[in-house]
């Protein structure tokens, strides 16, 4: 496993990481859409606290995050049943 050293600039910070190679880009791509919450925050509501700024860009990461795992177990509920019935399907065609 080939690690590579990079640095991720987050607001007005660089952040030095180790990351395996496979997952530089995903890194980057991270970093570069957390800047975007920063800016449009900053935008939106005229703060200039980094601080501040950062924990709003957390607190959305988290309620999106939530979102998406409640929407997948949702999901897997749907497979979970469908699978179920047609398994009953066969059983009878059997």
């Amino acid at each position: 496993m080939e690690t590579l050293a990079i640095r991720v600039k987050i607001g007005d910070r660089e952040y030095p990481m180790r990351v395996k190679l496979e997952d530089e880009g995903k890194i980057r791509h991270a970093g570069k859409l957390i800047n975007e919450k920063l800016r449009k925050y900053k935008a939106e509501f005229g703060l200039d606290d980094t601080t501040d700024l950062l924990a709003m860009v957390a607190f959305d990461c988290m309620v999106e995050s939530l979102e998406t795992n409640e929407g997948n177990a949702e999901d897997s509920e749907h497979i979970r049943r469908s699978l179920s019935h047609i398994s009953a399907l066969l059983s009878k065609a059997v």
